[in-house]
């Protein structure tokens, strides 16, 4: 009777996942490719090791708990739109009101940094 508890617990948690898109996840979960993505830009910026892998993931797993998801997307939106070219690019290099933003990613990112590193 134990082993049909078990197994039926099983099967409600994973009904569960599938119903929710697979992941189990709160409003300030990062997706594992937004995830591999910060660690991989940040590795190529601060070394190619095992160690610096680790000190990166500990950087984002940090900046998540700081910043929704939403927040990141964001801000990661408005860097890559920075490094663009033309007019619209311009736009985001001189809008002051994406500053707040990028401040509050700033201020997440030294944390997790002073954390991490």
């Amino acid at each position: 009777m134990a082993g049909f508890r078990a197994a039926a617990s099983v099967a409600v948690v994973l009904c569960a996942l599938v119903g929710s898109g697979g992941v189990a996840s709160a409003d300030s979960d990062y997706p594992t490719a937004a995830r591999v993505d910060y660690v991989l830009g940040c590795m190529a910026s601060n070394g190619q090791d095992y160690l610096t892998m680790q000190r990166c993931s500990c950087s984002i797993d940090h900046i998540a708990e700081a910043l929704p998801f939403e927040a990141y997307e964001r801000v990661e939106t408005i860097m890559r739109m920075r490094e663009a070219r033309g007019e619209l690019a311009i736009l985001f290099r001189t809008a002051s009101d994406l500053e707040e933003e990028m401040q509050d990613f700033r201020q997440a990112q030294v944390e997790a940094d002073l954390r991490c590193f």
